[in-house]
């Protein structure tokens, strides 16, 4: 006669045979992305990022580097009169605290300048969200992910404008 294993022998052979090892408590903090980022560009030097505003389109690359930012190959605060863009555009950095750490290379098109300031911050959430993919819930958060969806509304026939009406005349 042959001896057969019953399923209870079996299983409890599989349990002596494991070794359970202690899980170790991962800490995270909110710190600087990475200086070694967890994925590699698709074309070896840059993380990509398009943001779309209005009728305006940012092609947003970055990579680590020393901070620069450009803008159609002019500098942030050149190509952007307003402090309201300058501090909104750079909100992006300083909240996932790269603002000193990453180069900035942004082209642009279409819309005017606060519709390409609003490109330029999605499309640079996107290429963050690239770079280290534990900012995305940070940058989801403060609404860098999410595209505006409103665009101009059009004309209307009979009408000057979108809304505006002829004036009305009783008699």
């Amino acid at each position: 006669m042959t001896e057969e294993n019953t399923p209870q022998e079996t299983t409890e052979a599989a349990t002596t045979e494991e070794t359970v090892a202690a899980p170790t408590p991962e800490t995270t903090t909110k710190s600087a992305p990475k200086s070694t980022p967890s994925s590699t560009p698709a074309d070896g030097h840059w993380w990509w990022g398009t943001g779309r505003r209005k009728a305006a389109v940012a092609r947003v690359r970055i990579r680590p580097g020393d901070g620069a930012f450009t803008v159609n190959n002019k500098d942030l605060k050149q190509y952007f009169t307003e402090s309201r863009d300058h501090k909104d555009i750079l909100a992006v950095l300083e909240k996932s605290n790269a603002s000193g750490s990453m180069s900035v290379h942004v082209k642009t098109n279409g819309g005017g300048y606060t519709g390409q300031a609003g490109a330029i911050i999605l499309g640079l959430g996107r290429a963050l969200a690239k770079y280290d993919p534990s900012l995305e819930s940070m940058l989801r958060e403060n609404g860098y992910l999410t595209r505006d969806p409103r665009q101009v509304e059009r004309k209307k026939p009979g009408q000057p404008g979108a809304r505006r009406r002829f004036q009305f005349s009783k008699r």
